[in-house]
């Protein structure tokens, strides 16, 4: 027999006696599995494999012998036998196909082989099994259905993904995370109503649920926003652990002397071939080296690219933390010494929220990733500029807010195709006046696509021209285009393709109609880049405001409209005004590499000196403490709100209803004043 490395005398003891026993079947199931535990709590992963299937040979007969070929293959997937383990499982169901944890496991371990569709065939089993009422096997199903939505999601079988969402929903409708990506997934669908309350799920259900970035796509309500980032980080982020061994973290320690130069970390899962990763990028090469040290650190997919490559090449170090838990993690950073930690993700996917809660760096920022407040009591600025936030909105942020000229970075240096295709070669009419808008379908909703089917309806032989979701979202799209009086083929889709290629096409479009409430961002400096102007208006939240700060950036800030009806006016004005089109898309064309859009030398200058600022704060002892009073007020307040329809009402009379909703609560129960929305009488 084989002696596993770093075997003792006493666990090898330990193992010979429990095989001798299984021989004699004198070991009870029970004491399997103490035996098996007290191996694999030393590290023996295989050994305690090999005792189990030494047990199921001479116990074959045993009533529960399910159990252990279930622990049996939870041994066997430890010790990296995957084909074992599944096969295992398949005789646990085989022998007692209502034991229900095996059909899990087993769906998971097909899905980590690349077998998606016996992964979901298992819980579907399970789904059908479950049909008895109680406890256990609720929990059961509700863990199939789960698995089942998040696999089928990833494969974009949107319809099917939602589907199985529902049904957990109709049985337990507190689950906040299944209603994060069931709303999701109807965002990214077009599936109108997207909040679609019924008799087992009420809206504040919906609306207790939803996710930070799925409110910002869904409503104008910054306030809301605000709460729900404050909600989400005390729910799913919550306080860290108290006593960490060897806690080096820098939050407590005496502030130090001034450096030559201050070390910068940047923080993202997107450093990659992604929005931002394209937009930063030129940023990281230009940042002054003789004064700053920059630091990256990665969490985003294990995929090399060339985005990845340049910005791992121009930072002073770059730290992939995947495989760092988030105490590692946040103890790197803090060994590393950094001064100010740039948070790029926010609540997006991928995020490392919980390392920034243990406070690895004295000064930690949100900045690009993530269109709005953290609502966290560790961000302590955020950064924006005067037409995102401008004065007098800083009562929607718990950061202290920190203006550029401009917020959004750029990379002067983007790769487009040699090839310009033709609108032939794009599905797109020669002749047709073309209005595209090519964000995500997530961002697109009833509101915006009435005011576009207005637009279509005034411009006669023009199209629209759209990103593509699903085959059944686009023909779900091109109904409701149907609906408000629009021809279903005026509604044309442009396939997914690289970066470079994507941008070639840009030109083919005559003028961009921005999304509301979440607008175009790097998304409207692409089409600006490539001479295409976009027509936008402004609302009250963050990621309302960023396409009109780009415009105004770019030197046509007459794009950027007062109101709703304002935008639909000049969309349609543009669209019989050929010459008037014409002469913004030559101005763009010859102010691109003057403007101060596509100043990185200038914006990484005024960041700079952000970060001095911020530096300077934390030595002066002047750190600014997020503001989260009443929080947890104005969440409850939003959760009984139309959210969707609060983009219809007036700057006075959001302040007006929000006041209103608080003196009814401070009726009932005092609330502490604060400077947002209603001071005390």
């Amino acid at each position: 027999m084989t002696t596993q490395p770093n075997e003792s005398e006493t666990a090898l003891a330990l193992f010979q006696a429990a095989i001798e026993k299984s021989y004699s079947r004198k070991l009870t199931i029970a004491d399997l599995f103490t035996a098996a535990a007290q191996l694999k709590a030393l590290g023996l992963d295989r050994r305690a494999a090999e005792l189990y299937k030494h047990w199921i040979a001479f116990n074959a007969d045993d009533p529960v012998v399910y159990a252990a070929y279930f622990n049996f293959a939870t041994a066997l997937a430890d010790s990296g036998d995957r084909p074992g383990a599944i096969n295992a499982l398949r005789e646990a169901i085989r022998i007692q196909p209502d034991f229900q944890p095996p059909y899990i496991n087993l769906g998971r371990l097909l899905e980590d082989s690349g077998l998606v569709g016996a992964a979901v065939a298992q819980w579907m089993a399970l789904v059908e099994r479950t049909a008895a009422v109680n406890g256990e096997s609720v929990a059961h199903k509700l863990s199939a259905l789960q698995q089942t939505g998040r696999v089928l999601e990833s494969l974009n079988k949107d319809e099917a993904a939602e589907d199985a969402l529902r049904q957990i929903l109709e049985i337990d409708p507190k689950r906040q995370e299944v209603v994060q990506h069931w709303i999701a997934l109807r965002q990214r669908q077009c599936k109108w109503p997207v909040v679609q309350p019924s008799e087992r799920v009420s809206l504040a259900d919906l609306a207790n649920g939803i996710s930070s970035l799925s409110l910002a796509n869904h409503a104008d309500d910054p306030m809301f926003q605000l709460a729900k980032a404050h909600h989400y980080e005390k729910r799913s982020i919550g306080r860290p652990k108290r006593g960490l061994p060897e806690r080096s973290l820098r939050a407590a320690e005496p502030k130090r002397a001034r450096k030559q130069r201050l070390r910068i970390g940047y923080v993202s899962s997107d450093l990659r071939e992604h929005a931002v990763g394209f937009a930063m990028t030129d940023v990281l090469e230009s940042h002054d080296r003789a004064h700053f040290e920059i630091y990256a650190y990665y969490c985003g997919i294990a995929r090399n690219d060339p985005t990845r490559e340049r910005i791992a090449a121009a930072v002073d170090r770059w730290t992939d933390i995947n495989g760092m838990d988030d105490e590692t993690a946040a103890k790197k950073i803090a060994e590393d010494e950094i001064d100010i930690l740039v948070d790029l993700n926010g609540y997006t996917k991928d995020a490392r929220t919980k390392v920034f809660s243990l406070r690895p760096a004295p000064i930690i920022v949100n900045w690009f990733g993530f269109p709005g407040t953290m609502g966290s009591p560790y961000h302590h600025y955020i950064i924006a500029d005067p037409v995102i936030i401008p004065e007098g909105a800083e009562i929607y942020y718990s950061e202290k807010v920190a203006r550029l000229a401009c917020y959004q970075p750029n990379d002067r240096k983007r790769v487009v195709a040699p090839q310009r295709p033709t609108r032939v070669e794009a599905g797109l009419p020669e002749d047709a006046f073309v209005y595209c808008s090519l964000n995500g379908m997530q961002k697109l909703t009833a509101l915006t696509f009435d005011r576009w089917a207005r637009i279509l309806t005034a411009v006669p032989g023009s199209v629209l021209w759209l990103l593509t979701g699903t085959e059944q979202t686009n023909a779900r799209v091109r109904e409701e285009a149907k609906a408000r009086g629009v021809a279903p083929e005026r509604i044309i889709f442009a396939e997914k393709m690289a970066n470079p290629y994507h941008l070639a096409r840009y030109p083919l479009a005559d003028l961009f109609l921005d999304n509301f409430p979440y607008g175009a961002h790097t998304t409207a400096a692409d089409s600006l880049w490539m001479g295409v102007p976009i027509v936008t208006f402004a609302g009250r939240s963050f990621a309302s405001r960023v396409c009109a700060s780009l415009v105004r950036a770019a030197g046509v800030g007459e794009l950027a409209c007062a109101s709703a009806d304002d935008y639909v006016a000049l969309a349609i004005e543009l669209g019989k005004d050929r010459r008037k089109l014409a002469g913004l898309r030559d101005r763009l064309a010859n102010v691109r590499e003057t403007s101060l859009l596509f100043d990185t030398p200038r914006l990484v200058g005024d960041l700079e000196t952000l970060y001095r600022d911020m530096w300077r704060d934390y030595e002066s002892g002047e750190l600014p403490r997020p503001d989260l009073r009443n929080l947890d007020i104005y969440h409850e307040i939003g959760l009984d709100l139309d959210l969707e329809k609060i983009e219809l009402l007036s700057d006075a009379d959001y302040r007006t209803l929000y006041q209103s909703k608080l003196a009814e609560w401070d009726a009932a129960y005092p609330i502490e004043p604060d400077a947002r929305m209603w001071r005390p009488r």
